[in-house]
């Protein structure tokens, strides 16, 4: 005789699952009834959209949005001619002794790592915006906008091309380190001697359905928004990679708050003297560029950032920009975060000076605030009114003998002598005295 048992809480598998079922529909249920619930209260905080692709930031209480860094925005589609007709052998071949080993200038960071960056034909970059700075930061970096890369290989598969830059992501031999050969306890690995860490980047170039018959200009065009073939200074080449206005004052040697050291060196080159400070809590260098009588500036910097120029010219008073920007300029936007307008301050040099005769003395120091009046508040001691304060006069301390002409010291009461008791003086009579009578 077989027995089943079931303990409590346990169903059959036939009664469970309709249960189960019933249970997930109420869990369902309940998140849409806690949904609806929310969406009937007015909101009273703000409501932040992120767009992982583009990385647009919007803030739907003000309607403001504002991008991530220009340089991990969504690129601009190319629109390159393509045929119909398959790639073959031949145009296979042409293609990869044309394409390897050629140079050109990175127009956007390129990030390390195994997968790297795939650019759809004549379609858009992936990943962009959010997830591209996170793979930038999570895998390190191959190369900076403006700086030189490589073509180290390339590899035709079926709808992609795969390109190999500085080297490529991985190392060699890549799966032959993890194979060993040898004949009992001893064991040599097949790949002998420890390689450098690779540093390259991987970029593939990716089409709808096959790979069309195309020539090296061809794929150079499709490539363009993430890498540049044409002869260009280094100095061209990186500041093609950046707005308008920031061009324009790299060219013309003008340094501006919020530019990286490698902006700087571009437009003004090494410094001439370097000097390391601290200003309260804030460590940070000053490039000096130029010599009296001339023009000098003083550029400081702070980590990779400039965080202050100032320029001084013989006879005038030096000019102090503070106010950053570049950073809204590096915006996908590429407008600035704060208007142009009142970026400069003048400061005077020496002791501040006030005129009497058209500027009031300042007022001293209070705790009170402005307009607040105390009930028991002396006009005399108002706010107004500073009087010196004025200490106790400390005693001298008295030495023995040291004043013979002055007042005896008075006997502490420890030093008085006690009364005598043994003689009492005589009583007195409470009757008045009699008046003789002559």
């Amino acid at each position: 005789m077989i027995r089943s048992t079931l303990f409590r809480g346990m169903r059959p598998a036939s009664a469970a699952a309709p249960n189960t079922s019933r249970w997930n529909s109420s869990q369902t249920l309940l998140c849409l009834c806690a949904a609806a619930v929310f969406c009937a209260v007015p909101a009273a905080s703000q409501v932040i959209t992120v767009d992982t692709r583009t990385g647009t930031v919007t803030n739907t209480s003000t309607g403001v949005t504002v991008g991530v860094d220009r340089r991990f925005q969504q690129i601009q589609p190319t629109s390159v001619p393509l045929p119909n007709s398959e790639l073959d052998a031949k145009t296979r071949i042409e293609l990869i002794r044309v394409l390897q080993s050629e140079q050109g200038f990175a127009m956007r960071p390129f990030p390390r790592g195994h997968k790297g960056l795939t650019l759809i034909a004549n379609g858009k970059l992936e990943p962009a915006g959010e997830s591209y700075l996170n793979m930038v930061t999570n895998e390190g970096l191959c190369a900076k906008p403006g700086d030189r890369v490589v073509l180290t290989d390339l590899k035709i598969e079926h709808g992609k091309i795969i390109f190999e830059l500085n080297g490529g992501p991985d190392p060699k031999h890549r799966f032959l380190r993890h194979v060993q050969i040898g004949a009992g306890p001893s064991m040599n690995p097949v790949v002998q001697g420890d390689d450098k860490e690779p540093v390259g980047a991987r970029l593939t170039l990716a089409f709808k359905e096959h790979i069309p018959e195309l020539t090296g200009a061809q794929v150079k065009a499709l490539l363009a928004p993430l890498i540049s073939f044409d002869v260009k200074t280094p100095i061209q080449a990186f500041t093609d990679t950046l707005p308008t206005k920031l061009k324009d004052a790299i060219l013309n040697h003008h340094v501006m708050v919020g530019m990286s050291i490698d902006m700087v060196l571009f437009a003004k080159g090494q410094p001439e003297h370097k000097t390391r400070e601290t200003e309260g809590y804030t460590p940070f260098e000053e490039w000096i560029y130029g010599r009296p009588p001339q023009e000098v500036d003083f550029v400081r910097i702070n980590g990779n950032r400039v965080i202050r120029v100032e320029v001084a010219k013989m006879g005038e008073t030096p000019v102090i920009f503070t106010r950053d920007e570049v950073e809204g300029l590096m915006r996908t936007d590429g407008t600035p975060l704060m208007p142009p307008d009142s970026h400069t301050r003048t400061v005077a040099l020496g002791d501040a000076e006030r005129n009497p005769d058209t500027q009031a003395p300042a007022a001293p120091p209070t705790l009170r605030q402005p307009g607040e009046t105390l009930p028991a508040a002396d006009k005399q001691n108002g706010p107004g009114v500073m009087k010196p304060v004025q200490f106790p006069k400390p005693k001298p301390t008295a030495q023995p003998g040291a004043n013979p002409d002055g007042e005896p010291e008075a006997q502490s009461p420890s030093n008085v002598p006690p009364p005598d008791t043994s003689q009492t003086a005589p009583p007195k009579s409470s009757s008045a005295p009699s008046s003789q009578q002559n």
